[in-house]
């Protein structure tokens, strides 16, 4: 796994500690902000984004100290990071995914938060509305409004013999309940029908995936931490029965997906970093940010992952993907 660099950063000294108390949001380069980043579990995409997000904030010349926690995956820890962040009077809350974000709030109505990776930051009660954030959180949705309706009208166009799109999530995620949704509505009128299975945890991925063979002909995982965490054991299944995956982010077409309409994380990072600039500045408050859509919607097909999932590729689809592993 990757970015173990910024992986658990400790202030390391009472001196240091003394600074960072004495650190506010005055702003100033000479300033050390103490920035508490708290994340669900780990992969790709999520590492991703806050990659984009120190990457933001280095990129406007702002000193910060990260403590980074992951939660493994156990909204117990997400409660007690949040907490924790909050007795440390950390000066911003980047909170990565949908449950870490809400742990965050509920831990804490002062200090700021941004988040990203959340799907559906209204129907998770983050915030009011979109361009109404509440006074001390705002952030990055991952949702683009044309990344699911894109992704059924290619199957639909593409895949006229598929009667069954079988789906792995966790119903416990708010942030894949709201996308399982929005796949069946923009299923309406296409002869398509889900076939769907929950998970708890990444250890039941592989065996919900095998339970689909027979009865699901594509297979659609969306950004389901929980999935996503596991992917390869969906590609695995996938592989070996032929069955085509499509995802619901880039850096899963990278791991092994078919394709997927989507956007690089480390983009919706590093504009969550730019809120964050600001609000640590003081030159905006979060209130003032109305939440972010992703910009640059792409479809990516893994050329390899075609043809392990015996997919024959069209010379049409040369004008409107860009293909990786080619």
């Amino acid at each position: 796994m990757k970015n173990k660099k910024w992986k658990s950063l400790v202030v390391g000294s009472i001196a240091s500690a003394l600074l960072l108390a004495g650190c506010g949001n005055s702003g100033g380069d000479e300033d050390t902000y103490k920035v508490g980043v708290t994340q669900i579990v780990e992969h790709p995409a999520l590492d991703a984004a806050v990659d984009g997000f120190q990457k933001a904030l280095e990129d406007k010349g702002l000193k910060v100290e990260y403590d980074v926690q992951i939660a493994q995956g156990d909204p117990n820890n997400n409660q007690s990071i949040a907490t924790n962040f909050v007795g440390d009077n950390v000066d911003l809350i980047f909170a990565n995914s949908t449950p870490s974000a809400l742990s965050a709030l509920n831990a804490t109505s002062e200090i700021p938060i941004v988040f990203t990776s959340v799907t559906d930051p209204v129907g998770a009660a983050l915030v009011e509305a979109m361009d109404k954030p509440g006074p001390n959180i705002t952030g990055t949705t991952d949702t683009h409004p044309d990344a699911i309706p894109n992704t059924v009208k290619f199957i639909t166009d593409n895949f006229p013999e598929a009667k069954k799109l079988g789906m792995v999530y966790n119903s416990g995620e708010q942030n894949s309940v709201a996308q399982v949704e929005l796949v069946e509505k923009a299923l309406e009128g296409t002869g398509i029908t889900t076939e769907l299975v929950s998970v708890s945890t990444s250890a039941e991925v592989k065996q919900a995936t095998e339970s689909l063979i027979g009865k699901a002909d594509v297979f659609y995982i969306i950004t389901d931490n929980t999935v996503v965490s596991a992917l390869e054991s969906v590609i695995q299944v996938a592989n070996d029965e032929d069955i085509p995956l499509f995802v619901g982010e880039l850096d899963s077409v990278a791991r092994g997906g078919f394709a997927a309409y989507g956007f690089d994380y480390f983009d919706i990072g590093y504009e969550a970093g730019e809120m964050a600039a600001q609000i640590l500045l003081g030159e905006k408050e979060a209130t003032e940010l109305p939440v972010q859509y992703p910009q640059n919607l792409k479809l990516q097909i893994n050329k390899q992952a075609a043809e392990e999932m015996g997919i024959t590729l069209k010379s049409e689809w040369d004008d409107i993907a860009e293909y990786v592993n080619e």
